[in-house]
């Protein structure tokens, strides 16, 4: 069956904030648990809620791990709109999906304020339809539930519906939801980490991941 709908991960997907997380990540942990910890192991949950990351961190401490996230937020918020930009080709890919008559959203761990914001500054925003955040479900990725919730809001069956994402946790949830799962081969993680979450398909640029869908 033709896709007659895309969802979308966000960072690392439509926007490259790489250096921003990880300088987050730095000034939180350098701050509050006064050590330098490696960079593999600040950003390997990235994809999944922050929560759930500095809880990690906080090695179960409910409390720090609420100051980890209030003094993270409050560091990513103060650099988010002068950091933020889109990948290649994504404003162009989105737009020409528009028109095209694909439906398009986004799935993201991310605070659907803050991914919206950044969306609406890169120019995404105008061409999505929805935008389910971890406040949107009970169930966040890598569980398949808002991934469900996405392609019911665009008024799509899973079987007309692909999701791409650029870490692991994307290609778990968009498995088990049953939709078509793209690999973005641009973002945070490797494409080694990826193809061993067997993807159905994997792309190295935005564009040609437009040219798929169109095809």
């Amino acid at each position: 069956m033709a896709i007659r709908a895309v969802l979308y991960d966000n960072d690392g997907t439509l926007v490259d904030t790489h250096d921003l997380i990880l300088s987050s990540m730095r000034h939180t942990t350098r701050t509050l648990l006064g050590r330098e910890l490696p960079d593999e192991q600040l950003m390997a949950k990235v994809g999944i809620p922050l929560s759930e990351q500095m809880l990690d961190f906080a090695n179960g401490d409910l409390e720090l791990r609420d100051e980890m996230l209030r003094v993270y937020r409050e560091h990513n918020h103060a650099h988010h709109d002068a950091a933020v930009k889109a990948f290649g080709g994504v404003v162009e890919g989105v737009r020409m999906l528009s028109e095209a008559g694909i439906a398009q959203g986004v799935v993201t761990s991310k605070r659907a304020q803050l991914a919206t914001r950044g969306l609406e500054i890169t120019g995404i925003w105008p061409f999505m339809k929805c935008m389910i955040g971890p406040d949107e479900c009970v169930n966040p990725k890598p569980a398949p539930d808002p991934i469900l919730i996405g392609a019911k809001a665009l008024g799509a069956d899973v079987c007309e519906c692909v999701y791409l994402g650029d870490s692991p946790f994307d290609i778990q949830a968009a498995n088990a939801a049953g939709v078509t799962s793209a690999a973005a081969l641009w973002g945070m993680f490797s494409a080694e980490a990826l193809a061993a979450e067997k993807p159905n398909c994997s792309f190295e640029s935005f564009s040609d991941f437009v040219s798929w869908v169109l095809q």
